[in-house]
């Protein structure tokens, strides 16, 4: 049953453009306003970065207190906060309950549904916007407007421009290109005067530098990434600038790869270690690889005596330290700095890796740059074309994994939506 915005709506037709979690919120409250919503996306199904999520359990949000989860979003949290406003962890907890989902928040204060999986609420959301008269157009790729400024895409059967009241854009980033999300529409963007950030990645893996083993060359020796790569350093502690005279400390787990290091731990400091290289050309990431051991008990316990134990034996009986975090020592430590037990102790608590590079934009879990704040009014809507509103991964911010990058996405969605109808409701006037 519409409410009375509801009639006043029931003959507006609002095109979405994008099937991830901001286009598919903004579907979900335009709809419930009465607008008759019409979903494209260049992809044969929609939300299939959502379902990739979810495969080792959907991370929906985060269970921490509204301060500190809204300063996940670093320099941007004054931008995402009124996003929040409309709608927060309780928020997406509450609507996936109202879905048939429970949730529940694990150990990491993380909150998934109950089940770990994605699929199921993704149909029931979708099931939700049919019933609500969503009509979704699957393979239309949007590629700009036409000359006429109508929102113009290639599909199946050719190039089709399609007329709508108001259009929302939420298109992703750069990151996963194969699921949909490939930055193809900065350029029509940006030649219709809206100012775009560069595209980068966020969430995202690191090279390493030149090591003591590879002679200046930059990257692994073949030995430790034959070896090593695929790997995981658990119980660690990585330590890093961050960019305002202090520093970045957290504990956790990360993995090596065939050409440096990514995983969770990373992720966390990706944002900082990007920066860094970003200025400097080249960033250190600080590894305790023991961080529930004090610096006077590695020491303590490197000077102990070895009788005919090798090194290697020795570190394992007296620290538990094998595997990947020992073969990490001997390549980033000359042989002389190994067999120095200051300086061993020292590099066990405080390894130094220098990175020289993140990984690439298409192998980030997310996207860090996209539509500029400033190109938006407080509603989302793009101020060089009016009636277009942004939401989700495509606008310039980001946050660490761990629920915000969703949570924030699918309430850009609704703040877009609400963009969308107080545009309606002032020209109606």
């Amino acid at each position: 049953m519409h409410s009375a915005m509801g009639a006043d709506m029931a003959h507006r037709n609002v095109a979405i453009v994008g099937g991830g979690p901001a286009g598919l919120m903004a579907a979900e409250r335009l709809s419930q306003a009465g607008c008759q919503v019409d979903l494209y996306d260049a992809m044969p199904s929609v939300g299939r970065k959502f379902l990739l999520a979810g495969k080792g359990g959907l991370n929906l949000t985060h269970g921490e207190d509204k301060a500190r989860f809204v300063s996940r979003y670093g320099e941007r949290q004054a931008h995402v906060q009124p996003w929040l406003d409309m709608l927060d962890a309780q928020g997406v907890r509450d609507w996936a309950q109202a879905l048939g989902i429970a949730t529940f928040v694990g150990s990491s204060g993380r909150v998934f549904p109950t089940d770990m999986k994605a699929a199921p609420l993704l149909r029931a959301w979708l099931h939700r916007l049919r019933a609500g008269g969503v009509r979704l157009h699957m393979r239309h790729r949007w590629s700009g407007w036409d000359d006429a400024m109508h929102p113009r895409f290639e599909t199946p059967d050719g190039a089709r421009s399609i007329e709508a009241d108001a259009l929302v854009l939420a298109l992703g980033g750069a990151s996963w290109p194969r699921l949909g999300s490939t930055g193809a529409w900065v350029e029509p963007l940006r030649a219709r005067g809206v100012a775009v950030a560069p595209l980068r990645p966020a969430n995202c893996g690191f090279d390493v530098a030149a090591t003591p083993r590879t002679a200046g060359a930059p990257g692994w020796s073949a030995h430790f990434a034959e070896r090593f790569a695929g790997q995981p350093l658990k119980s660690v502690a990585l330590r890093c600038d961050d960019g305002q005279g202090g520093q970045f400390l957290r504990k956790g787990e990360f993995v090596a790869t065939a050409t440096g290091i990514e995983g969770s731990l990373v992720y966390a400091a990706s944002a900082l270690l990007r920066e860094q290289i970003a200025r400097e050309g080249q960033a250190t990431a600080w590894l305790d690889l023991l961080p529930d051991r004090t610096p006077e008990q590695v020491l303590g316990a490197v000077r102990h005596p070895r009788g005919a134990r090798s090194l290697s034996s020795h570190l394992k009986s007296r620290l538990s330290l094998d595997g990947t975090k020992l073969a990490l020592l001997y390549e980033m430590l000359t042989p002389e700095a190994m067999h120095d037990p200051a300086a061993l102790a020292t590099a066990i608590k405080a390894l130094p890796l220098p990175l020289s590079a993140a990984r690439p934009v298409e192998e980030a879990i997310s996207t860090a740059g996209g539509v500029a704040f400033d190109a938006m009014d407080s509603t989302s809507m793009l101020k060089a074309l009016p009636g277009v509103f942004c939401a989700g991964e495509m606008v310039d911010w980001e946050a660490p994994t761990g629920g915000y990058l969703l949570t924030a996405c699918m309430a850009s969605g609704a703040v877009a939506a609400q963009g969308v109808l107080g545009h309606f409701a002032a020209a109606g006037r």
